[in-house]
């Protein structure tokens, strides 16, 4: 089969098969909206009326889901902040981290000393420190993990249920 078939038939297959890989995205996008909606949901602050703000980094690979307002069942009003700066600035009520490595998340965290704070991170697979939930993402599969000694100090109170779902499923 001459080079050029070949290239051509390699072309057809790849170009056949990338709906099949731009379908895992939205459903893997739609699993992180709803998990962390869940967990705004069931999160409590101790001083807040009306729905919190979440700063959603746009470092996240689901920045536009997660802040796409124009769903009015949304748990909280997203803020897209670029960087860590603009989230101080925004006095949001959380952070949705993408890139931000845990040490960040900490010191973000710290700056904010008195005021209670929910902290949920997408590449903090390890969840050791930093947020106090973070997500964990394999193909359309999206699970969580929850960090108890940062949940302690965030003071926000989280329904038992939910840190129950994480620890029944091995952190998912």
């Amino acid at each position: 089969m001459p080079f050029s078939r070949r290239l051509i038939m390699i072309l057809v297959l790849l170009l056949a098969g990338s709906p099949l890989f731009a379908q895992d995205a939205p459903e893997a996008a739609k699993s992180v909206r709803s998990m962390v909606s869940g967990i705004v949901s069931y999160t409590r602050w101790p001083a807040l009326s009306g729905p919190p703000r979440l700063c959603i980094f746009s470092s996240s690979r689901f920045t536009s889901i997660l802040g796409d307002s124009s769903n009015a069942s949304l748990p909280y009003l997203p803020v897209i902040v670029h960087t860590e700066q603009e989230a101080l600035i925004a006095r949001c009520d959380g952070f949705y981290f993408g890139n931000e490595p845990p040490a960040l998340q900490v010191e973000l965290a710290n700056k904010y000393p008195s005021k209670a704070l929910l902290l949920i991170a997408e590449q903090n697979a390890e969840c050791i420190i930093g947020s106090a939930f973070c997500l964990i993402i394999n193909n359309n599969e999206v699970r969580f993990a929850v960090n108890l000694d940062s949940l302690s100090r965030s003071g926000v109170r989280v329904n038992p249920d939910v840190l129950m779902l994480a620890r029944n499923k091995k952190h998912g």
